[in-house]
């Protein structure tokens, strides 16, 4: 089993979602007392999110390429950046280190199109669903992708900063995203991606008028894959 490297923090509610995920993954695969050999950096995501308000993202490539250097030096053989927003600067990353890095937004490709989705919803904070950055990655695997209208989006952002990343779940809120999926479905998406790690803990297969495509599962999954495989 090689050794994972969790860059988190961003928020930690999603980073624990991540630990669980990988331990309870290598105990379904290997069964027994097996558990995850991962190393995990959490930051703190206040700096983070300055950081982002002031577009300072030059900033914060820097500072999570310092976090990934040190990941590496502990031994860490590959990184999983537990957050979509900021693989926004997954190349100043990804250049300060010699490990490979799993770009969650290639696995939400591969399980869309393995699934026959071709036109797609697109949930996440402002960044993720109106900078290139994230989209254009599922657009050059042959996706569409839909994103809410302004006032949609701006309710979507603000759930996640203010209440998800503080561990709060409200009903309302919940009902709000639902409606907000309501509109992509109508605009012609055939399925939803929960494209910030948070989304999870409030909307899911059972709520969502979608079929969901949770990032962080799917991140995990591969994760898993990566680690246990055969060398």
């Amino acid at each position: 089993m090689k050794l994972v490297g969790l860059l988190g923090g961003m928020s930690w509610e999603s980073t624990l979602t991540y630990y669980q995920g990988l331990n309870r993954g290598v105990r379904e695969r290997l069964g027994g007392l097996h558990s995850a050999r991962c190393l995990v950096a959490s930051v703190d995501f206040a700096e983070v999110e300055r950081m982002q308000e002031r577009g300072a993202w030059d900033e914060a490539g820097a500072y999570l390429a310092s976090w990934a250097r040190r990941l590496e030096a502990g031994g860490a053989e590959c990184l999983v950046l537990c957050t979509n927003t900021m693989h926004r600067v997954i190349d100043d990353i990804s250049a300060a280190v010699t490990i490979p890095i799993l770009h969650i937004a290639e696995g939400t490709a591969d399980a869309l199109l393995a699934d026959d989705v071709r036109t797609v919803g697109l949930l996440g904070t402002r960044y993720t669903m109106e900078q290139d950055f994230y989209r254009s990655i599922l657009e050059r695997r042959g996706l569409t992708v839909v994103t809410p209208d302004e006032p949609g989006r701006t309710l979507v952002h603000n759930v996640i900063y203010d209440e998800l990343c503080l561990g709060k779940v409200l009903d309302h809120s919940r009902q709000a995203y639902i409606s907000v999926v309501e509109s992509l479905k109508q605009n012609g998406a055939q399925a939803v991606i929960l494209g910030c790690t948070e989304i999870g803990l409030l909307l899911d297969r059972e709520t969502s008028p979608l079929p969901v495509y949770d990032t962080t599962l799917l991140h995990i999954e591969a994760a898993l894959d990566w680690a246990l495989k055969p060398a």
